[in-house]
């Protein structure tokens, strides 16, 4: 009995100290150069935050790993060598919780990161191919920034001022893909980019944007919905650097190597609320994303044109951009030739309670499209 209370007390602390002794490895080698790499640039906070944040978390992370090898190690060794019994039940009870959570949360219908809340407006619907959709034929409503908005679909489910004023797919027309700020997210139609750009340019604009979407999913709806318009005039591309580690995401349709669709990938419930609570990307995932969003981007671009229309990506920046979002740019727009408009936004030009561009920041947005568009 003394010699197995012994054993038990020798596993118990090597295993304590084993943890502790990683979370203090990983606190003191996760310098700031480490996290840029593999926490990508965050659309909903603010650099700063983002920076305290992740130092506050590796300073937890030593104090615990400093706490688990000095203080608690002998404790729960001492509690080993009591009761060796004990402990290997409570080893095996919190196994069995893990395994337990894992099986519970299967049985909770889990959608992709970006589509988490169902009735949220304006509402959408699940597509084979895209993810979702938003509903058609349909007007929602929502209340941001102290403001009733309303969000009106025509048939094809494209944004438009009214229900009964549908995009007329003969007249010449301004294509826009992207997600929710392309959209118009806490804007009336006529404060949205499309509408903007379209008043600017006495065009018709068709704003094919929806919520949530990364660069693969906006590119294949305009796959999907650009032959039905019989003159483009140009397709306009919405692509935003901080929001680049939403084109990493596999739990939603999406495209692979060559642009090859890939349905969603089926991950554990544990792994997958980790991975929303702690975004870390490998070397390996950031390059394979770095690879396929410039694909896309070509693929649009080389899409428009082969329709006549001209191509163009705005790409707008709050602020001035750090250097992990200018080596993202380089990588991604610069290196490859991509027309692209880059918009500095004052910091302050959002939506109150929100981080999306305000109607002042929508208007500078279409004003630069605009003026490129007009240079052709």
């Amino acid at each position: 009995m003394r010699t197995s209370g012994r054993l038990a007390r020798v596993i118990a602390e090597i295993a304590v100290a084993s943890i502790g002794g990683a979370l203090l490895a990983c606190a003191l080698a996760a310098n700031q150069d480490w996290l840029d790499r593999h926490f990508l640039p965050s659309f909903f906070l603010p650099r700063h935050w983002y920076v305290r944040i992740e130092a506050f978390v590796r300073l937890m992370m030593a104090a615990l790993g400093v706490s688990l090898m000095l203080f608690a190690r002998p404790r729960v060794g001492r509690f080993a060598a009591r009761a060796p019994v004990r402990a290997l039940h409570v080893a095996i009870a919190a196994v069995l919780a893990l395994v337990a959570s894992e099986l519970v949360l299967r049985g909770v219908h889990l959608r992709a990161a970006e589509w988490l809340l169902p009735g949220e407006e304006p509402r959408r619907r699940r597509d084979p191919r895209l993810g979702w959709t938003f509903v058609p034929a349909r007007t929602g409503h929502n209340t941001i920034g102290g403001r009733v908005i309303d969000y009106a679909f025509d048939s094809a489910g494209y944004r438009v001022r009214r229900v009964d004023e549908p995009v007329d797919p003969g007249r010449p027309t301004i294509l826009f893909t992207g997600e929710s700020v392309m959209l118009g997210e806490g804007l009336t139609w006529e404060e949205s980019i499309p509408a903007q750009v379209g008043a600017m340019m006495g065009i018709q604009s068709a704003n094919l944007a929806v919520h949530g979407f990364g660069s693969d999913q906006a590119y294949l709806r305009l796959q999907m919905e650009l032959p039905r318009f019989r003159r483009p005039v140009a397709v306009v591309s919405l692509f935003i650097v901080a929001l680049f580690g939403r084109n990493l995401d596999t739990d939603r349709p999406h495209l692979g190597p060559g642009l090859v669709w890939l349905p969603a990938e089926q991950h554990g419930r544990l792994a997958s609320l980790a991975a929303l609570l702690v975004p870390y990307r490998t070397d390996e995932t950031v390059e394979r994303g770095v690879t396929m969003t410039r694909a896309v981007l070509r693929a649009t671009v080389d899409l428009a044109r082969a329709r006549g229309a001209d191509a163009l990506i705005v790409v707008p920046q709050f602020g001035p951009a750090d250097q992990a979002v200018l080596a993202l740019r380089r990588r991604i727009l610069d290196e490859t030739g991509l027309p692209y408009v880059w918009v500095e936004l004052d910091t302050a030009w959002r939506l109150p309670w929100d981080r999306h561009p305000n109607a002042g920041a929508a208007r500078a947005i279409a004003a630069a499209v605009a003026a490129r568009l007009r240079v052709g």
